[in-house]
């Protein structure tokens, strides 16, 4: 039976999922509307949910499920993607990635969303 964290997870994903599709599909005109998301906005929630995705992915990892370790080391990559423009905006790398933009932003949402929608059913198994 699914309780209340699997019930958060799955919302959060589907939430997360649909902030980054819906500008995806504004951009190619499928739908009218957009969301207001700057990109250092889109920085730290794509940092925030795959810290998120960490922490149910460990917690699929204890209930001996095998999609487990795939679901913490993508959210591993895509919170270190994340919190390297972070981190480089106050001085503690001197590096970033020049490819980051608002798309891979975008697209790293819906993956994230996808992920957290699995884990909600993942972490009964």
């Amino acid at each position: 039976m699914m309780e209340g964290k699997d019930w958060m997870s799955f919302f959060m994903g589907l939430v997360v999922a649909a902030t980054g599709l819906v500008p995806i599909l504004n951009k190619y005109e499928i739908i009218g509307f957009n969301l207001p998301l700057s990109l250092k906005i889109l920085q730290y929630l794509v940092a925030a949910a795959g810290f998120y995705l960490i922490i149910n992915s460990i917690i699929e990892i204890t209930n001996s499920n095998s999609i487990g370790w795939t679901s913490f080391f993508i959210a591993a990559v895509i919170m270190i993607t994340a919190l390297l423009p972070i981190l480089n905006e106050f001085g503690v790398i001197s590096f970033t990635i020049p490819f980051m933009k608002d798309m891979v932003y975008q697209v790293l949402f819906v993956i994230e969303g996808i992920f957290l929608i699995i884990a909600a059913f993942a972490m009964e198994m």
